[in-house]
């Protein structure tokens, strides 16, 4: 059994790797995730199958599956919300209904901090950075002043994203385990927003100019109005039913998105040339997947007990020092396997410990452009924001970091 986690670890090892060399290899990382994931369980089933444990194999791959399968129906249906409002130009009309046709630079950087830290609270964080670069992109700015905005908008909505479960899927794995409630969660929020406009003041040194604002409005419709209540609603009331009722989100979010399918239909928006569950197929599936490979990797290694010496820094220092340690890790190791990691690993925390380490691997990812799927998108999306031309701003980050992590901390202290 022993040369087995060895194999599989390696394998692990190699997913990993190919997520961080995309770029160089050229290979998608879901592609890689995804066949690294089933590969491994697939050599833990002919193992355990030849030395007469199907049974304990095929009960722990059912449950990796259930939560999968939880998570993964919870994103289809926010990610559906957002990608129709994207298409029907709703959250463009947001974003000039938020900022003023003329501005200062330094206005515009504090303005675009908080819209971001906002926006990526109801929208996943590929979807927020690909609107916020859009727009930074726009106003045409010399590169040294388009990177320091893009650095912000990493930050902004990496720290935007962990107080709500439909801004972090990191957030989400932790709440839907059941280590924090939604309105524990929502003390992140203040925190967070601290952090990032430090960040944005530090960044605002130098500016000077004045932006011009290019507008171009689409129309909106009734039925584009609606669904977008129809969006706050549900995340709202995904929020008091949980409170109240302990209802799972993914059962409020799929509801909202019934209702969502309904209410095209009543208002015979339903047609042949824009059918509305065409929005449900043009959501990030590549995200998706990438997220079913990961989970699948850390689901195989949690069953051979790989994990165990992943997360054997808690047993060597206090959970406070231990869960700053993974926000770091996480600049450099993707958080969605490292939030699975520990979740699975059977650690004992408080409260304010669980909302420290959904601040810290939420925003650690921050620190480098290869931390996060927001620092990917925007150096898929900003030619000049290279890895070295990020970790200029680094320092800031780190510092603006650390000290959300305090205040986290002393926070969920104070409160619990």
């Amino acid at each position: 059994m022993i040369y087995l986690h060895w194999i599989l670890l390696g394998l692990a090892i190699l997913a990993l790797l190919g997520v961080v060399f995309e770029e160089v290899t050229h290979i998608n990382k879901a592609k890689v995730t995804l066949f690294f994931g089933t590969l491994s369980w697939l050599l833990l089933f002919i193992h355990e199958t030849i030395h007469g444990n199907y049974e304990g194999v095929q009960h722990g791959l059912e449950s990796n599956i259930s939560e999968i399968a939880s998570l993964w129906l919870f994103l289809v249906a926010a990610m559906t919300f957002v990608a129709y409002l994207n298409k029907k130009g709703m959250i463009e009309n947001l974003i000039y209904l938020f900022l003023p046709q003329h501005i200062s630079e330094k206005k515009l950087l504090f303005l675009t901090a908080i819209f971001c830290f906002l926006f990526s609270s109801l929208a996943d964080n590929i979807t927020a950075t690909l609107v916020s670069i859009a727009l930074v992109l726009s106003l045409n700015l010399p590169t040294a002043k388009t990177l320091r905005f893009s650095a912000l908008v990493v930050f902004a909505v990496n720290s935007g994203g962990v107080a709500l479960i439909t801004g972090d899927v990191t957030t989400l794995m932790i709440f839907l385990d059941n280590r924090v409630g939604i309105v524990d969660l929502m003390m992140l929020s203040l925190p967070a927003l601290i952090s990032v406009l430090m960040v944005a003041g530090v960044l605002s040194f130098g500016l000077k100019g004045d932006v011009a604002i290019q507008r171009h409005p689409t129309t909106v419709r009734r039925v584009d109005m609606a669904i977008s209540g129809l969006f706050l609603l549900t995340i709202i009331s995904t929020i008091v039913l949980n409170a109240i009722f302990k209802v799972p989100p993914v059962l409020t979010f799929l509801f909202g998105m019934s209702i969502m399918f309904l209410i095209a239909r009543f208002f015979n928006d339903d047609n042949d040339l824009d059918p509305i569950l065409e929005y449900v197929r043009i959501i990030e599936f590549e995200t998706l997947l990438f997220f079913l490979g990961i989970l699948l990797i850390v689901g195989v290694l949690k069953e051979v007990g790989v994990l165990n010496s992943l997360v054997e820094i808690y047993s060597l220092s206090s959970p406070m020092i231990a869960n700053y340690l993974m926000g770091l890790l996480s600049a450099l190791i993707d958080n969605v396997p490292l939030t699975a990691a520990v979740l699975k690993s059977g650690i004992d925390m408080t409260k304010a410990d669980w909302l420290a380490l959904t601040y810290s691997v939420g925003v650690g990812g921050s620190l480098l452009v290869i931390g996060s799927a927001a620092g990917i998108v925007a150096m898929s999306k900003v030619k000049d924001l290279t890895f070295a031309g990020y970790a200029r701003y680094s320092a800031v980050l780190l510092f603006a970091f650390t000290l959300g992590y305090i205040n986290v901390y002393f926070l969920g202290r104070l409160l619990a």
